[in-house]
């Protein structure tokens, strides 16, 4: 088949744009299924402040098998256990005991660990995108325009998208869930296959893509298909994918807007695009039209970071190995590649950490702070390798290397013959199974940056918050329980 695009209907973005709204699923449940695979199938609760035992706390996530039972992100642990008892309730010897098949797995939130397995799925993206909006800990935005396209995918190359060099069999894997023809595969689906695919490989959590010419029908697209689902919207046929949604599905209608559209008689995404605009002015103000241009497939917003990075850090997966130079020379291969991360950003930097992980999913991690800011890529080796000396004789399966407390200002240099003064200031985190308890700056995610978007960009809907949809896939937000 000969390479062709999509046609482009009036209302769709432009043709060559590509973007891709990754959402993980049930992430705090998947973080916890990877590091106790025993937990597979079983519904699972994740509480804040909630306790073992204990009934006090409010539901951060909510597996799906756990929803099937009505549980719901934020709804109080004392009304989940009423809805699904826990599993050491279940005595098969006690008549007025619940059934096993109707209990869940409830456990307390670990967000240090989500935020290690969060770092994983972000150095994928990463590599996968330079064009990135981090929504969330477990959401992103990707334009990905200068590493695919809209082409139809023809035969007898590599149609995968990931530039991996290999040939697709026709028949594996499946068709994307798409709203374009059901035997017409782009390179765009094949890239984001390559990213989703990367994503459950190299983090071990699952994810839903969705792919489509802008932001919201890009998001739309990640919902439609969940859990673990590719859903792909070509160019032309975005406000036809669109059109039966009901409105509570547009990017930015909350329950008080769709109750607004309701009282008007707009029930569905295609209502909305077809109604009169000056009357949803009146009655929305200047969001009215909004919302009908985006219900119509007409987006223009770019993929634009939500702010300056708090940190920059480069990590690398290892065969498992306790050679001390194998170490080394990887430790020293990625403080040289932050520092020159950091040059090209024009930041200075003043804490310098490393990241080792011990087979399974032990996470340690090491900073030493200095007292200045300071651009100097030799530090940043040096201080790296001494950090590392406290693992010489551990066996790792990956490493990291990592510069914090970015200065972006221009400001002057801390001299090194102040840097002595900085080595009693060390940040070390205690190693512990599946997480790491780190003081001061030796923790953050990284790069991830900016927390819940800003007012305007159709996420939250008003200042009060009335507006304001619960967070999709039975999660709460960090910026929900912050």
């Amino acid at each position: 088949m000969a390479l062709d695009t999509f046609a482009h209907d009036e209302g769709d973005d432009a043709p060559d744009r590509v973007v891709c709204h990754v959402d993980m699923d049930c992430f705090y449940a998947s973080c916890e299924r990877l590091r106790r695979p025993d937990l597979a199938g079983e519904p699972v609760v994740v509480g804040m402040g909630y306790e073992p035992g204990e009934s006090i706390g409010a539901v951060a996530t909510a597996s799906y098998e756990a929803r099937a039972f009505g549980v719901d992100s934020a709804m109080p642990i004392s009304e989940a256990l009423e809805l699904l008892p826990r599993r050491e309730a279940a005595d098969p010897d006690d008549p007025d005991a619940p059934d096993p098949g109707e209990t869940g797995r409830y456990l307390s939130v670990d967000l240090d660990f989500y935020e290690e397995v969060a770092d994983e799925v972000k150095s994928v993206l990463r590599d996968c995108a330079d064009t990135r909006r981090e929504v969330s800990i477990d959401e992103a935005y990707l334009d990905v325009t200068d590493r695919t396209s809209w082409a139809v995918a023809g035969g007898g190359g590599d149609d995968d998208g990931g530039g991996d060099g290999t040939d697709s069999d026709p028949a594996d894997p499946p068709p994307s869930g798409a709203a374009g023809p059901a035997d017409v595969r782009t390179l765009a689906e094949g890239y984001a296959r390559y990213v989703k695919d990367r994503i459950e490989r190299e983090a071990g959590v699952p994810a839903s893509v969705g792919v489509a010419p802008n932001m919201s029908a890009a998001k739309v697209a990640s919902d439609a298909d969940k859990p673990d689902g590719l859903v792909v919207v070509p160019p032309g046929s975005v406000a036809e994918f669109l059109a039966p949604l009901p409105t509570a599905d547009v990017h930015g209608v909350g329950p008080v807007t769709e109750r607004t559209l309701a009282e008007m008689g707009i029930e569905t995404a295609g209502d909305l695009a077809a109604a009169d605009r000056d009357r949803l002015a009146d009655a929305l103000g200047e969001r009215g039209p909004e919302l009908s241009r985006r219900a119509a497939g007409d987006d223009d917003r770019e993929v634009t970071p939500t702010g300056l990075p708090k940190s920059l850090s480069r990590e690398s997966a290892l065969p498992t190995t306790a050679d001390e130079a194998t170490k080394r020379e990887t430790v020293s291969a990625l403080a040289a590649d932050v520092a020159r991360r950091a040059r090209e950003r024009g930041c200075l930097y003043r804490t310098i950490g490393i990241k080792a992980v011990e087979p399974p999913f032990d996470v340690n991690t090491r900073a030493r702070s200095l007292p200045g800011p300071v651009d100097d890529p030799d530090l940043v080796e040096e201080v790296a390798l001494d950090l590392l000396g406290e693992f010489d004789e551990t066996r790792v399966r990956k490493l990291g290397v990592r510069v914090s407390k970015l200065d972006f200002a221009e400001t002057d240099q801390a001299t090194l013959g102040g840097f002595e003064a900085g080595e009693n200031d060390r940040e070390d985190g205690e190693r512990r199974s599946g997480r790491t308890d780190r003081g001061g700056d030796g923790g953050k995610l990284t790069d991830w940056v900016g927390g819940p978007p800003a007012r305007g960009d159709g996420e939250a809907e008003s200042e009060s918050g009335a507006d304001r949809r619960e967070p999709d896939e039975g999660q709460a937000s960090l910026g929900d329980w912050g």
